[in-house]
């Protein structure tokens, strides 16, 4: 199976033949690329499988998932396409590398966890757990997709509170939006911008830790 994406992958020193292994998903903001998340995520390969999936569109120095038609809302089309791309992408990784299927994991940062948030809702038990740092749900996601998240799904959601690119609201929203759907939510804010702390980048190692041990 031809991989869809383009993609860097980081997995465990000594691979174990026949074990099965979590796998992280990490999606990059606007403008990025997959090396530029891996700092994210560094050390936890010890635990999962780790794929940094760079966006399929050009944009600006780096890619995108998808294109703004204005403030807070995607071109529907091209973000339908940009689902469907990373969708096929957690297939081919699932069918071409030893993970477990019940613990696949989405991390993404702004225009990465509005994707990662998206999947998450929209396929069922595929997905365990996500990590939205800085994002939100599109309105047209919530109205007219298939919204069927997993039994299982759990979330980790953080926001700088005065971020200056995506409002500290989405970020509450979002919360309210997965409690509303009975998903377990853990929200963490910082007295920050649109941007990813230390302290942020403890907190959301931790709780992937504690998720992939539970």
């Amino acid at each position: 199976m031809e991989t869809p994406m383009v993609y860097e992958l980081r997995r465990p020193k000594n691979v174990v033949p026949g074990k099965k292994y979590p796998a992280l998903f990490v999606m990059h903001g606007i403008g990025s690329n997959e090396h530029n998340m891996l700092s994210l995520v560094n050390g936890l390969e010890e635990f999962f499988y780790i794929f940094s999936v760079r966006g399929h569109l050009s944009q600006g120095p780096g890619f995108a998932y998808f294109t703004i038609q204005s403030y807070g809302k995607p071109h529907r089309e091209i973000f339908d396409n940009g689902i469907d791309k990373l969708t096929h992408f957690i297939d081919y990784a699932s069918e071409t590398y030893p993970l477990d299927s019940n613990y696949l994991y989405l991390l993404g940062f702004s225009q990465g966890a509005i994707v990662s948030m998206t999947l998450a809702l929209t396929l069922s038990n595929k997905i365990k757990g996500v990590v939205a740092l800085s994002g939100y749900i599109p309105l047209f996601v919530k109205e007219e997709y298939n919204i069927n998240p997993g039994k299982n799904l759990s979330v980790f959601i953080s926001h700088g509170e005065f971020d200056q690119v995506l409002p500290f609201e989405w970020g509450k929203e979002n919360v309210e939006y997965f409690t509303k759907l009975a998903i377990p939510v853990t929200f963490h804010t910082y007295p920050e911008g649109h941007s990813v702390t230390e302290k942020n980048l403890q907190d959301l190692q931790t709780w992937l830790l504690n998720e992939v041990q539970r």
